[in-house]
């Protein structure tokens, strides 16, 4: 178990930087102080090791929108997501970076995942948000792509880390983020009655 969490490590580094495409077993094994032959034995080839890590990542990534609860206050719930995602992109930079490049080739390796889980979820998720509006606890918003900004504006944080560091220099981006999108969101979906 230490070696394969050795490999998945070293893995997530190599394909978050480089891609698919630029990731060797090479460099994965030697960023996990392993030799070929012996990450072989553990992986049958990149190949797996990419999926395993997207298969774990996946759930991961999911969890926050699997625990947005119907039966919670609209906005609250909502905010809540948000933050919960603003965390992930902070502590799992390359997590997102890698799911961002199997989004960015079209998903090859996870349009099942997509299509059978994702979808489903999503679906469940946008009844859920458009309940709440015809119930009037939510200000009238296209819940797909309500989601959609979500994901867009906290992943954001992650994916383009480069950027931000430039732009902000060393402050806490995430810190001065939260604050932002709190508002920005509250603005958003709060019925106009409250």
């Amino acid at each position: 178990m230490r070696n394969r969490r050795l490999i998945l490590d070293s893995a997530l580094e190599e394909f978050s930087r480089d891609g698919y495409g630029g990731a060797t077993l090479d460099a994965i094994a030697r960023g996990a102080g392993l030799s070929k032959p012996n990450l072989l034995y553990y992986f049958d080839g990149k190949t797996e090791i990419y999926v395993t890590l997207l298969s774990q990542l996946v759930e991961t990534w999911l969890d926050p929108l699997i625990e947005l609860d119907p039966d919670g206050d609209p906005v609250e719930e909502l905010l809540g997501y948000v933050r919960r995602k603003l965390e992930m992109s902070r502590d799992m930079p390359a997590e997102s970076k890698l799911f961002a490049g199997e989004i960015l080739q079209g998903a090859p390796r996870i349009g099942d995942h997509l299509r059978n889980e994702l979808k489903p979820l999503f679906e469940k998720k946008c009844a859920a948000i458009q309940g709440w509006i015809d119930d009037g606890r939510l200000a009238p918003v296209d819940p797909a792509h309500l989601l959609f900004t979500i994901w867009s504006t906290t992943q954001h944080y992650a994916d383009f880390e480069a950027q931000i560091s430039v732009l902000l220099g060393g402050d806490a981006p995430h810190a001065r983020a939260t604050a932002h999108l709190d508002q920005m969101f509250r603005q958003l979906l709060t019925p106009a009655n409250n």
